[in-house]
């Protein structure tokens, strides 16, 4: 090949190049930056100035634009004019490590109210009744709830309870009252284990309204399917958080 047509295609090659690696670098800052957003390092809620970014993390001061603009896409941060680069979105830890319900879980970062959208006796759909043991199409209460954190929509919350243990729920304040700590009264003891399974969804039109969540923003879906001590299970609730608003942690422990 002729050295003017290999430069030729040896010149874009490098470019793309440069600018992959250039990507590369502005998310593993945004990973950084974003775990010391949300674990409340930065004072006042300010960022440095790029600069001292750059210079503490041996970044170019267009690695660290690209970061912080990643993370102005999440909408974690923004730039107030005046004052730089200010955390504006605060994210709440949830567990994953222990069994309980949000209130539990959350009760250090304010109060948790719940909105019931939707409690009645529904025919269990297929997936339902197998999961909770249940003949196909016999009754099961369905609860719709909206769930804030100090008055903020967090979490769109459907919930599928047998119906010999959820009539009992019908009578219970569920608006201040975890339905664990209500399955726990109801049954006389303490709930046993749960499966549980996390990913990320796009908000349907209907979540994106009642969550005020743009339509089309991923959002994590928890699918949680709890069982008493005795291993029956009782509780099969499909949990949509806000992505922006909610981040999962737990303690994982290696068996050797």
């Amino acid at each position: 090949m002729p050295a003017e047509r290999l430069r030729e295609h040896t010149v874009p090659v490098a470019a793309a190049r440069r600018r992959r690696l250039r990507a590369d670098r502005a998310r593993q800052l945004a990973d950084l930056l974003r775990h010391q957003v949300l674990a409340g390092h930065y004072p006042g809620g300010v960022l440095p100035l790029e600069d001292a970014l750059a210079l503490d993390y041996r970044a170019s001061r267009n690695t660290v634009r690209q970061a912080l603009d990643l993370l102005r896409g999440e909408r974690l941060v923004a730039r107030q004019p005046g004052v730089g680069t200010v955390v504006v979105c605060e994210k709440y830890p949830h567990g994953l490590d222990r069994l309980q319900g949000l209130a539990e879980t959350l009760h250090e970062h304010g109060t948790v109210s719940n909105e019931v959208r939707t409690m009645g006796p529904v025919p269990a759909p297929a997936p339902v009744a197998e999961r909770l043991g249940v003949p196909e199409h016999d009754d099961v209460l369905y609860i719709e709830r909206l769930r804030r954190l100090n008055g903020l929509p967090l979490s769109l919350d459907l919930t599928y309870v047998p119906m010999d243990i959820g009539a009992g729920l019908l009578d219970c304040d569920l608006e201040h009252t975890d339905v664990f700590r209500l399955l726990e009264s109801l049954t006389g003891g303490p709930l046993g284990h749960a499966e549980i399974t996390l990913e990320a969804v796009s908000a349907d039109a209907h979540s994106a309204a009642v969550l005020q969540a743009p339509r089309g923003a991923a959002v994590l879906m928890l699918e949680r399917l709890t069982h008493l001590a005795d291993g029956r299970p009782v509780d099969l609730e499909f949990i949509r958080f806000r992505g922006d608003r909610i981040t999962m942690s737990g303690l994982l422990r290696r068996d050797r």
